[in-house]
């Protein structure tokens, strides 16, 4: 065996550090980006900056993108010093119940709600302190706080808030699953009374609370930061980004001398001027390639401005890439984390993009304008006789031209949080 020494030229692409950075900074939402700007100029000596007097600036992390079809409100901050629905509940025992023990029974209690007002303990049929608690709570809460099941929760609500509903009661007791999934004709049955009376029960039911405690959670106020304001002025989209509040950058003068040196620590500040000069030219980088993408999106979802979600056309990540000459993921991480705020409402911009459904004349049409139709169709079914699956495909197949399968109904179905048609079945009588 011999040894020998070659040299042998390669070419390798790496990713610097800068490169790596300057692929997350596209990432991040507006508010994320000005956490970032702070924090180098915590590392940065060179970055000095400039805060500019707006009528807004984030002091608090502002929540997470909401991706629904519906718009979120604008909410006015809340005092941190209001009190959670626990401490008005204990406050409640104490003015309520005299007896020491009883007050530290309510209060253990009301600590061990869950987030819509049940207890996490077994029921018992013999009366024990937690029954007895059950009792102290019902004295200071809504009907149906402290019950260990739903069954439990709707007997106490028709006890307290119904008397003489017996049947009612019987109902609930033995047949509650037999009226969750609308056994009518079943129910009538065993329980020997007409559907009429079956009927009148349910819609007694339906005013009862299955969560009496729903908002018992303590909570903080999410707010939605938009990263694109999109507004309509005399029939005109417009567009700006939402990052007035960022600060200016400047270079701090104080450390220009030492530029000029040769020495060690004219080494670190040339390096860190390169990191002040890359972070100003990512930024603008960011800002102009947001700009392009959002420009297309309206160009290409005009109709939804003005019909809303049923005229989302079919829109890809690829398309956009390709109208402006980028790259898909350069297109992907644009658009992520952002918030749009539209006249329809404040959305995740990632809700334009929707994949495609063939329909019969070659055409192709949105995701979420299908899920539009097919809400619009169960709404408008003969409730005695809903629409199964398969007739709602049939129904796309041959009425509206849309290719679509069973199984696709079904996942947007359940998407939507829309009953099946055995549960959308109501009582004709």
């Amino acid at each position: 065996m011999e040894l020998v020494l070659q040299q042998r030229q390669e070419l390798s692409l790496r990713m610097t550090t800068e490169l790596r950075q300057a692929i997350e900074l596209l990432q991040y939402s507006t508010y994320d980006l000005y956490q970032f700007i702070k924090e180098q100029e915590l590392e940065n000596p060179l970055i000095k900056l400039e805060e500019k007097k707006v009528e807004w600036a984030p002091k608090e992390h502002r929540g997470k993108i909401k991706s629904a079809n519906t718009a979120a409100s604008a909410i006015d901050s809340i005092s941190d010093s209001q009190l959670t629905m626990r401490e008005k509940l204990v406050e409640q025992a104490q003015l309520v119940h005299k007896n020491a023990k009883d007050q530290q029974l309510a209060k253990f209690l009301i600590y061990n709600l869950d987030d819509n007002g049940y207890l996490p303990f077994p029921e018992e049929e013999e009366a024990t302190e937690i029954s007895y608690g059950i009792q102290l709570l019902q004295r200071i809460g809504p009907s149906g706080i402290g019950a260990r099941s739903l069954k439990e929760c709707l007997l106490l609500q028709l006890k307290n808030d119904f008397p003489g509903t017996e049947v009612a009661q019987r109902l609930i007791q033995n047949h509650l699953p037999l009226l969750a999934d609308r056994k009518w004709a079943k129910i009538a049955s065993l329980m020997e009374i007409p559907l009429s009376e079956v009927k009148e029960i349910h819609e007694l039911i339906l005013q009862l609370n299955p969560k009496p405690c729903s908002c018992i959670a303590d909570f903080s106020v999410e707010y939605i930061n938009p990263d694109i304001i999109v507004e309509r002025k005399k029939g005109e989209l417009s567009f700006r980004l939402n990052d007035n509040y960022l600060p200016n950058i400047r270079f701090n003068n104080d450390y220009s001398n030492l530029l000029s040196q040769k020495d060690e620590t004219s080494k670190y500040i040339t390096s860190q001027y390169n990191n002040y000069q890359w972070l100003l030219n990512s930024i603008e980088q960011r800002r102009q390639t947001i700009t392009k993408v959002v420009k297309v999106i309206l160009e290409k979802q005009r109709d939804f401005f003005t019909g809303g979600f049923a005229d989302l056309q079919p829109l890809t990540l690829k398309e956009i890439a390709e109208e402006i000459d980028m790259h898909e993921s350069t297109i992907s991480r644009a658009t992520a984390n952002k918030a749009i705020q539209t006249p329809k409402g404040t959305f995740d911009l990632r809700l334009f993009f929707t994949s495609k459904l063939e329909t019969a004349t070659g055409d192709t049409i949105s995701q979420t304008k299908v899920k539009a139709l097919l809400k619009t169709l169960i709404a408008d079914e003969n409730k005695s006789k809903p629409l199964s699956d398969q007739k709602i495909t049939d129904h796309f197949n041959q009425n509206e031209g849309i290719t679509i399968s069973r199984r696709t109904i079904t996942k947007y179905r359940e998407e939507m949080n829309i009953p099946s048609s055995s549960k959308r079945k109501k009582i004709t009588a």
